[in-house]
């Protein structure tokens, strides 16, 4: 991996250090949970507070920790001190591909998301894509980011599966120009940053284990609801992306003559129907009203598809969770979970434990924030 972090006193030319899988657990679990003292990373990660003394003196002088708040430790004498993530000490951008639009999010060292930009495009033309995302991040770096801010890498998640290594996404046939090539080169090229690629639904699951969600529920299924369906999964804290990167694709066992998919494409042409006309997804999501009488047409329409993949995942996985997220607008995703129904034998009268049924947690556009996230995950952090 060639990603460049950027340090105090360290060029932004500078190569990245190679992290110990300890280093990158404290720093894992500072990301998830916020300042914590070393007691309390000694205890979490079952290292020795000597260890982890040390460890944390070699972040804090590489510039990837910083000096927190003192916190009560419930015992008598002084406040404990804390550390915390390093907000400046790198940045990454995250890029969605969707079948009507394109969107960028940057985010710290921390997490926090510093801006979001998105734009429809019609047709998803690569070329004019790409122009787009090279001039925007472009941009943002020359204008929101600090002047010797150095950026780790960008990450994309796009719609489609994966159809073998090195042949890229087999993705709708609105992004035909997208379909097949190799994603992550054709992207650090135009970049001149590494880059990584993955599916919408897997980015938009690890933005919601790292940010959303996943901070109380370790194992959980990601529903992305957009122009498609689709989704991603977390098992013990982790993306679990299958065989060939391609699990959480719920949908794919609806037969679908017989069981609508519940996506958003179905409910622009409902709300067409009612006289408010959007060309695309990306234009009605973003003047959605939760009273337009098409949304009670939709959930009718789609209740008996998401009982069964909610049903369904639940079951197998014997999940934490059911995250319904993607670019559902959040007071529609409340909606439809009171009307969807988690089927159970019930056997001795006894229920079967099963997952909550939960809007996603993570605000803003999901691909684009688990897409920023892919350079972090790849060079920084580890689950415990």
């Amino acid at each position: 991996m060639n990603s460049k972090l950027a340090e105090n006193n360290r060029p932004p030319s500078a190569p990245l250090p190679e992290l110990t899988r300890s280093e990158r657990r404290i720093l894992g679990l500072l990301f998830r949970r916020g300042p914590l003292t070393q007691a309390i990373l000694s205890e979490a990660t079952d290292l020795t507070q000597q260890s982890v003394s040390r460890l944390v003196s070699k972040l804090l002088d590489a510039g990837m920790l910083e000096p927190s708040t003192r916190i009560a430790s419930g015992r008598r004498g002084y406040p404990s001190a804390t550390v915390k993530i390093a907000p400046e000490f790198t940045y990454t951008f995250g890029i969605s591909i969707m079948a009507d639009a394109g969107s960028i999010a940057v985010m710290d060292f921390s997490g926090r998301i510093l801006q979001e930009q998105r734009r429809a495009f019609s047709p998803m033309d690569m070329t004019a894509v790409i122009d787009w995302v090279k001039a925007t991040i472009g941009s943002i770096r020359a204008r929101q980011l600090p002047q010797n801010a150095v950026v780790s890498g960008a990450g994309v998640g796009i719609s489609g599966s994966f159809i073998g290594q090195g042949v890229g996404f087999n993705t709708p046939y609105v992004l035909e120009d997208w379909a097949g090539i190799d994603l992550e080169d054709v992207m650090s090229k135009a970049l001149g940053l590494p880059v990584w690629a993955d599916n919408d639904g897997n980015v938009a699951a690890l933005g919601e284990s790292m940010i959303g969600v996943g901070r109380w529920a370790q194992n959980f299924a990601y529903l992305y609801i957009a122009t498609g369906v689709g989704g991603g999964v977390i098992l013990d804290g982790e993306l679990w992306r299958g065989r060939h990167g391609n699990a959480g694709e719920f949908a794919g066992g609806l037969p679908s003559d017989i069981y609508p998919f519940p996506n958003l494409e179905l409910l622009r042409q409902l709300v067409t129907r009612d006289g408010h006309v959007f060309s695309n997804v990306n234009d009605m999501v973003e003047s959605f009203d939760i009273s337009w009488p098409a949304n009670s047409d939709w959930i009718a329409r789609v209740r008996d598809s998401l009982s069964i993949i909610a049903s369904n995942a639940t079951a197998i996985l014997d999940l934490d969770a059911i995250v319904f997220g993607g670019r559902i607008p959040r007071a529609l995703a409340e909606k439809v979970i009171a009307q969807i129904e988690l089927f159970d034998q019930k056997r001795r009268s006894v229920p079967r434990p099963t997952a909550r049924l939960v809007p996603s947690e993570a605000n803003g556009d999901a691909a684009a924030i688990g897409a920023a996230l892919l350079p972090l995950t790849h060079g920084y952090f580890a689950k415990l």
